[in-house]
C-alpha cells in the first residue's frame, strides 16, 4: 500500500517564478517574504495573490500599516495583473492597525483566526510582519513570546487549509536568528543594489519543504506587469552529463549559405558548434550572420537573432525583413539597458523554444557586454560560458560576432579571453592592396575536424558576400609595417 503523500502545487504564473520554486508554492504552506524596503515584497505578494484568487479559492490580506489599505491599493492598481473585481469578491483587506497598538500578540493572533474563520480563506498574507514583532518587543514580549505566537499562527492556518504568506524586513542576519525562520516551510528572499548607476534586484529561495527548488541568486524586474524573475539557466543534470560524455557531431554539419565558405570549413559548421565571427567595425560580421539565418530558412531551419548593436528598424530594413515578416526568424529585444545575461538567456531560450530555432545569432558580443549592468560586466566571461552551454546544450548551432580593433602587428579572436569557448573561429581582417583597404576572411579553428588554412579576398555587394574562389597571396605576416600584398 503507497501512503505517500502528494502535494498540491500552486502555480503562479509569474513568469519565471515557478520554475524558482520547484513548480509552483506548495499548497497549505507557511511562507515568509522577506528583504530589504523596496525590493518588491509586497508587489510580489499581491502578484501571487490575485493570479490565486478566485470566488472558490479566496484571499485575505491583513495589513499592520498605520495608513489605510486605500492607499496602499492606489499604487498597486497601477501594476496590469491587479483586477478590481476580484476585491472584496474573491480578495478582502483587513486592517490590523488598532489591534496592533496594544502590542499583545494573543489579541491580534486573535483577530486574525476570527477572520480566517469568517472568510474561510485559502489564501492569507499579513504585511508587514514585522510590525508586529517591534510592537510585542515594545511591550515586553521576548523572543519565546514570538516564537509561541508564530507557531500558533502556523497551526492554526494549517488546520484551516490555508496557504500562508508573511512579508517584512528583515536582514540577512536576523534570518540565521530569528524564530519565524525556523517555523517557515518557505523563504522566498528580496534584495535591491545599487552599483553606480544601475538598479539591480535578486531574488532567492531560501527554502521550500518537500520540492526541489533553483538554487542561488536570480535576477527579476519589476515593469508595470509586476515582477518578472530570470532563473539562471542551467543545463539539467541529465543533459549536461550527456554533453560531458558525448563527442560534437562533427559528421553533421549546416550550411553558411556560401559555398566556398562552407568548403573552408571542412563541409559546413557541424551542428550544435558555437561560431565566434571576430573582425573589426564593417568588415561584414552582421552580413555573413544574416546569410547564416537566411540559410538555415532555406532547408527549413528556424533562427533567432538577438542584436545589440543594431535596433530592429534597421535590421528589417534589408534581408531580414521578409524573414522576420514570415515569422521564419525571430527577434530578441535587447534595446534596454541594464540587464544581466539570465535575462537575456531566458528570452533566447523562451524564443527558441517558440520558433522551433535551430540556428541563433548573437549580433554582437562587444554590444552584449556594454548592455549589461555594470554588476554583471565583472561576471560576463563566466556567464558566456554558461550561456553558450546551455544553447548549444538545447541543440542550436550558435553564431556570435566580436568587434575588435584591427592591430597588424596584434592577433586576437576575443577581447574577453574567451575564444575557448568556441567551437570554430572565423577571422575577418583589412589589408591594403595597391592603395585600397580590402578584406579577407580565413577559418581559424574547427574543433574535431580538419578545415582549411586558405585566406581568401571577399567583397560586399547589395548585402551579399562574394568570397574569392582562389587564395589570397602576400608577404609579411602580422609584422609592424603594412603589408606588401599581391593577390587576385
Amino acid at each position: 500500500m503507497n501512503d505517500k503523500v502528494t502535494i498540491h502545487r500552486l502555480k503562479t504564473d509569474i513568469s519565471g517564478l515557478d520554475r524558482l520554486l520547484g513548480g509552483g508554492l506548495p499548497e497549505f504552506s507557511f511562507n515568509i517574504i522577506a528583504g530589504s524596503p523596496g525590493s518588491g515584497k509586497t508587489t510580489l505578494a499581491h502578484q501571487i495573490m490575485f493570479s490565486l484568487a478566485k470566488p472558490d479559492y479566496r484571499a485575505l490580506f491583513f495589513t499592520v500599516l498605520g495608513e489605510p489599505a486605500l492607499k496602499m491599493l492606489r499604487y498597486q492598481q497601477q501594476f496590469s495583473f491587479f483586477d478590481v473585481e476580484k476585491v472584496n469578491r474573491s480578495i478582502r483587506f483587513v486592517n490590523l492597525a488598532d489591534d496592533l497598538l496594544k502590542g499583545d500578540y494573543d489579541s491580534v493572533l486573535a483577530r486574525i483566526l476570527k477572520e480566517v474563520q469568517e472568510y474561510a480563506p485559502s489564501l492569507v498574507f499579513v504585511d508587514s510582519f514585522r510590525s508586529i514583532v517591534q510592537a510585542g518587543s515594545g511591550n515586553g514580549k521576548g523572543g519565546a513570546d514570538l516564537q509561541m505566537f508564530v507557531q500558533q499562527l502556523a497551526q492554526q492556518m494549517t488546520s484551516w487549509q490555508a496557504t500562508t504568506f508573511l512579508i517584512g524586513e528583515y536582514t540577512v542576519p536576523e534570518s540565521q536568528s530569528n524564530p519565524i525562520f525556523t517555523v517557515a516551510d518557505g523563504i522566498i528572499w528580496m534584495s535591491q543594489n545599487l552599483n553606480r548607476n544601475s538598479m539591480v534586484r535578486k531574488i532567492q529561495v531560501i527554502k521550500m519543504r518537500g520540492q526541489q527548488t533553483t538554487p542561488g541568486l536570480h535576477t527579476m524586474q519589476i515593469s508595470a506587469d509586476g515582477v518578472k524573475v530570470f532563473p539562471r539557466a542551467v543545463l539539467p543534470p541529465e543533459k549536461a552529463g550527456q554533453a560531458a560524455h558525448q563527442p560534437l557531431p562533427a559528421d553533421k554539419r549546416v550550411s553558411m549559405g556560401l559555398p566556398v565558405l562552407d568548403n573552408m570549413l571542412g563541409g559546413g559548421l557541424p551542428i550544435g558548434y558555437s561560431l565566434l565571427l571576430v573582425g573589426p567595425s564593417g568588415s561584414g560580421k552582421t552580413v555573413l550572420a544574416t546569410e547564416f539565418l537566411a540559410e538555415g530558412v532555406r532547408n527549413g531551419e528556424p533562427g533567432v537573432i538577438a542584436a545589440f548593436e543594431k535596433s530592429p528598424n534597421q535590421l528589417l530594413s534589408h534581408k531580414l525583413y521578409d524573414l522576420v515578416r514570415a515569422g521564419q526568424v525571430g527577434i530578441v529585444d535587447t534595446r534596454s539597458l541594464d540587464m544581466s545575461i539570465d535575462e537575456t538567456l531566458y528570452d533566447l531560450t523562451a524564443m527558441i523554444e517558440k520558433m522551433q530555432a535551430k540556428r541563433v545569432v548573437i549580433d554582437s558580443l562587444s554590444g552584449f557586454e556594454l548592455a549589461l549592468a555594470p554588476e554583471f560586466r565583472d561576471e560576463f566571461r563566466e556567464s558566456l560560458y554558461r550561456m553558450i552551454s546551455v544553447l548549444t546544450g538545447m541543440g542550436v548551432t550558435v553564431l556570435m560576432t566580436v568587434e575588435l580593433e584591427d592591430r597588424y602587428a596584434d592577433l586576437r579572436f576575443s577581447p574577453y579571453g574567451n575564444a575557448f569557448l568556441a567551437d570554430a573561429i572565423i577571422l575577418q581582417r583589412y589589408v591594403e592592396v595597391a592603395g585600397q583597404f580590402k578584406r579577407v576572411m580565413s577559418v581559424v579553428k574547427v574543433r574535431g575536424s580538419s578545415h582549411s588554412k586558405d585566406i581568401r579576398m571577399f567583397d560586399i555587394e547589395n548585402d551579399t558576400i562574394r568570397i574569392d574562389d582562389a587564395p589570397f597571396q602576400y608577404e609579411g605576416i602580422l609584422s609592424g609595417e603594412p603589408y606588401l600584398a599581391s593577390g587576385t
